[in-house]
């Protein structure tokens, strides 16, 4: 799998062999930037979703360890690159996956890398194990993917759903609305057997919130918030079969 990453490290000289061995001997990463400071770091970490981070510890105006400070929870691997040894402990206490001492061996680089890929894949595996199973509803809810993880919805709560391209609007109570990677056909699938009618090929509404129908070729449906939407000809017996008696 592909890795994106920074190096975080005051001395150009150091940066330019990081970035080299990197380059010639872990093909697998991308590095997407520099810093030679951490508010520098702190920008590129804010503007880029990275899988890993290799920091120095020792820099100007504040050290490796003061940026994951200022940074708090992170989603992304840290791997400190030092030439002082005495950081260890205090690395790994602040989580690091990996401590490479300068100067930097390419066999302890490559090792380095390597395990962060293989806690990357196990995470991911993780993630779509959860999200999989959970695609088919239980106890009514739905979890949906977000950038760092899933979040569960309670299914009663979805007013109706619009598709925007690849990724699907849902509209919850309370005006909350929720941008979603994944089409509107997923959510159709998921939920169609939920009290969900598709009424056209941009909206998947819940039953439960329709308060009236105005007819038409297709027709207008009003929801109780006040929305209306509209009903295209293909699915509107589809749509109507919802209210048979």
């Amino acid at each position: 799998m592909q890795l994106k990453t920074i190096i975080v490290e005051d001395e150009q000289t150091s940066r330019e062999i990081l970035r080299s061995y990197l380059t010639k001997y872990c093909p697998t990463v991308e590095v997407v930037g520099e810093a030679e400071n951490i508010d520098d770091a702190l920008v590129l970490i804010r503007n880029n979703k990275l899988d890993m981070v290799f920091l120095d510890v020792e820099m100007p105006y504040g050290s490796g360890f003061d940026l994951l400070e200022k940074l708090g929870n992170t989603n992304f691997e840290v791997v400190f690159v030092t030439a002082y040894n005495q950081y260890a402990i205090d690395a790994l206490n602040k989580h690091a996956s990996y401590y490479l001492l300068k100067p930097i061996s390419i066999d302890e680089l490559i090792k380095a890398v390597d395990y962060v890929t293989e806690i990357k894949m196990k995470e991911n595996q993780l993630l779509s194990s959860v999200l999989v199973p959970k695609a088919n509803p239980v106890n009514q809810k739905i979890t949906i993917p977000t950038q760092d993880g899933f979040e569960v919805l309670e299914i009663k709560n979805i007013i109706y759903c619009k598709a925007d391209d690849n990724y699907t609007e849902l509209y919850l109570e309370n005006n909350q609305k929720k941008l979603v990677s994944k089409t509107l056909k997923y959510f159709d699938d998921i939920l169609k057997e939920k009290g969900f009618a598709r009424i056209h090929k941009s909206f998947l509404v819940n039953v439960a919130y329709i308060a009236s129908y105005k007819k038409g070729k297709g027709g207008t449906v009003y929801l109780s918030n006040g929305k209306e939407l509209s009903v295209s000809a293909s699915k509107k017996a589809a749509f109507l079969s919802y209210f048979k008696p």
